[in-house]
């Protein structure tokens, strides 16, 4: 779960990076550096080019030896940067093509979700999921295998048909689904094997939503009611603050159909709200979208919070944690365990559920799983030191971390809970073979033992 809106554009974001500037791939220390959108990671380059052909893009990988590509900036940890050159794909942001015959759009890799969502829909299209915050982009949030809600939704990286980059060599590769097992590889790319310039999404009819919350739901019942409670709606999440053994809030996104029965006044004992809510409930829920059973657009529902507002509530820090999802009460009864530790420090915390896929580097790859969010206040010192306790709590379960957000784990235990680690690297190898996107990040999580 994402509260946090775009910083500012920094004078770096404006005229002064141009691609003329491209010849100089090096360290250039009076260029401002960009920072992430929590502000608690400042990159280590100012090199930050700014393309807007595909052109362009093999421009900078030819004269840059080292490069990484940048999203919208939302990663907590340093996987998207550089001590050299990073690569911001924010000028390609169109449609290319909609294809009505396929069911499919072809966009280019700098586009927001909140920016495709309603324009799919203009054209009677729709998404088969999106995440709690619509100003991501899209390839930025496939490539970390980044997700929503929804025990039958895979994650956001599965509604890839096709995909291009731009390889070590200047080359533009395209791989899709008739590609079987290198595509299969490519798509959660880690940023890896190149810079995505565009994206092939598969497309279903559009469709209206309306969401419901619940108020206290207590965790004993999730005991033997999980699957029930994560499948009453297309999408669910469950937050809380880990006090008292409860579910703050439950929320209930659902397709509108013919025929709807009125909504129940209780959820397995949660109360239904009267208001509309915030995830964090002391805060205002003016920048959240619609509920109340409010029938709306999907992308308008989906989300947790409105493109067009600050869904902020001050500074944070985001970890994750993927557990199978038939140790999904036993793993949150093990994380309830830290809850003095971890409730002084934390606004918030949000479980949900993502299907199983057959992408490699997915933490879903081959198992559904529920996923433990903290959203955290930013302490960094103390938050990096409760981590690998939450981590070690999680560990009978195998739990693997969200690519962008942040983790301790030890490079060699991530490693082992990667079944395809050794063919994705060989797949990198192929794309990649002397290293120019490999960053310290990379290295020190998929290279180092």
């Amino acid at each position: 779960m994402t509260k946090r809106t775009f910083l500012k554009t920094s004078s770096a974001l404006a005229g002064g990076a141009a691609l003329s500037q491209m010849g100089a791939c090096s360290p250039a220390a009076n260029k401002e550096h960009l920072q992430n959108w929590a502000g608690n990671l400042e990159y280590s380059t100012g090199n930050v080019h700014y393309p807007k052909t595909l052109e362009q893009v093999q421009e900078a990988v030819n004269k840059c030896n080292k490069l990484t590509a940048l999203g919208s900036r939302h990663s907590f940890n340093k996987i998207a940067d550089s001590t050299e050159n990073q690569v911001s794909l924010k000028e390609m942001n169109k449609v290319v093509s909609l294809d009505k015959v396929a069911n499919t759009v072809t966009i280019e890799a700098g586009m927001k979700y909140g920016e495709l969502a309603p324009y799919l829909h203009e054209n009677g299209y729709a998404l088969h999921n999106l995440a709690s915050l619509p100003h991501i982009t899209v390839a930025g949030s496939c490539a970390t295998g980044t997700h929503g809600s929804g025990v039958h939704n895979g994650n956001l990286s599965t509604g890839i048909a096709a995909i291009e980059f731009v390889n070590a060599a200047g080359e533009v590769v395209n791989l899709s689904k008739k590609d079987g097992e290198a595509f299969q590889g490519a798509v959660v790319g880690l940023g890896a094997l190149g810079v995505v310039t565009k994206l092939t999404l598969d497309l279903q009819p559009t469709f209206n939503m309306k969401q419901y919350v619940y108020r206290n739901l207590p965790m004993a019942a999730l005991e033997k009611n999980f699957d029930a409670i994560v499948s009453s709606g297309y999408s669910v999440s469950l937050f809380t603050d880990w006090k008292n053994k409860n579910i703050n809030e439950v929320w209930v996104k659902s397709k509108v159909a013919v025929g709807d029965m009125a909504v129940a006044p209780e959820l397995f004992g949660a109360k239904l709200a009267t208001k509309n809510l915030h995830p964090i409930e002391d805060l205002s829920a003016e920048n959240c979208t619609e509920q109340m059973g409010v029938s709306g657009p999907w992308f308008e529902r989906m989300p947790h919070f409105k493109m067009g507002f600050k869904p902020s509530a001050g500074k944070e820090l985001q970890a994750e944690y993927f557990v199978p999802i038939e140790h999904a009460y036993e793993a949150m009864m093990a994380m309830e365990q830290l809850h003095e530790k971890i409730t002084p420090h934390l606004f918030i915390s949000e479980i949900r559920t993502i299907q199983e896929d057959t992408l490699w580097m997915s933490p879903c790859y081959k198992k559904t799983c529920v996923a433990l969010h903290t959203t955290w206040k930013q302490e960094v010192d103390t938050v990096m030191n409760l981590l690998p306790l939450v981590e070690a709590q999680l560990a009978p379960f195998n739990a693997r971390p969200h690519w962008a957000k942040l983790f301790t784990m030890a490079p060699s235990v991530l490693q082992s809970r990667i079944e395809k680690l050794a063919d994705f690297k060989e797949l990198v190898k192929k794309y990649d073979p002397n290293g120019k996107f490999r960053n310290d990040f990379l290295n020190k999580n998929l290279y180092n033992g």
